[in-house]
């Protein structure tokens, strides 16, 4: 470690110059929280992100409170948000489940929305009570209404590398579902490894067989668990194929609630540390990012699991 607290920084070969970190923290992380977060401290943790250089932060989800408690103050989150676009050209999109979430996220002048689906037929029936031809089916005029207003569109893909019902995921059956999801109109696709179950030939692989089917590089996502340790490595993988949009979370905060072998997502900060010393540009302060972590970290009363928050925050 320099005294700066940043890495010595050596490029590689072969990565783009510059990458966007789509951060989950605020909707993918704390949706898993046990305890509900006040809406305030929510609205905090977003400007801070936002100030620490993330121009992408996923702000919240519309899904119903049923099911997702945690996030059940979508509705008076996200007008407390107005100021974050001061910061910067700050993009907030929202999750989206269905037509109801989507006039609920229309509503309050969402200019970004995401749709969430599976690869594989169990985690679809646990998490969305379909059959993946029927959540297709599900976000289609979601998709479309979207579009029509002039709303960008993510489509999340889970269970892309494996299912913990299923096993392994054939990589064809993944390519099946991903260009039906494009197909919809969306404008980016996300991979997600929803178990960390992933290694860096297998990303490279399905990175490919997309491409051979007609889903560019350009519009690709990727989104790591940490559960085998693999996330920086997948990651990696993914940008020496031409990736240039990781899906992060600040702290490491999160998993998946629907799948209960998922441990955290790729801290946010640990992305940054390795991205730092490649010299790949991501607009994001290191320090600042940490100094956030830190403070969410006190708010949830229990520290960060990121391991550069813990060696920053110890640095003397």
């Amino acid at each position: 470690m320099t005294d700066t607290g940043l890495p010595m920084r050596v490029p590689a070969p072969g990565l783009p110059p510059r990458i966007r970190i789509h951060e989950v923290g605020a909707r993918d992380g704390l949706q898993n929280e046990k305890s509900v977060v006040p809406t305030g401290v929510k609205a905090e943790f977003v400007r801070r992100l936002a100030e620490a250089g993330l121009s992408t932060i996923e702000a919240t989800s519309f899904v119903h409170p049923k099911w997702v408690p945690q996030l059940a103050d979508a509705e008076q989150l996200f007008p407390m948000l107005g100021d974050v676009a001061d910061v910067g050209d700050v993009a907030l999109p929202v999750l989206v489940p269905n037509e109801r979430g989507l006039d609920r996220a229309l509503a309050l002048g969402a200019r970004g929305i995401a749709v969430f689906g599976s690869a594989t037929e169990t985690f679809a029936a646990r998490n969305l009570n379909r059959t993946v031809d029927e959540s297709l089916a599900m976000f289609e005029p979601v998709v479309a209404r979207a579009k029509d207003a002039g709303v960008h569109v993510r489509g999340y893909l889970s269970m892309c590398f494996g299912d913990p019902w299923e096993g392994a995921v054939p990589v064809a059956q993944v390519v099946r579902v991903a260009r039906a999801l494009m197909g919809l109109g969306c404008d980016e696709l996300s991979l997600g490894d929803t178990i960390g179950v992933a290694t860096p030939g297998h990303v490279t692989a399905l990175l490919a067989a997309l491409n051979e089917a007609g889903v560019p590089t350009g519009t690709i996502g990727v989104h790591f668990h940490d559960t085998y340790g693999q996330a920086l490595s997948n990651t990696l993988a993914a940008l020496q194929h031409g990736v240039t949009t990781v899906d992060a979370s600040a702290g490491g905060l999160g998993g998946c609630p629907y799948a209960k072998s998922a441990t955290g997502n790729l801290a946010t900060e640990d992305l940054v540390w390795m991205l730092d010393g490649l010299g790949v540009e991501t607009g994001v302060d290191l320090g600042t990012l940490t100094a956030t972590s830190v403070w969410m970290a006190e708010q949830l009363g229990r520290p960060s699991p990121s391991r550069t928050v813990r060696a920053l925050s110890h640095k003397e």
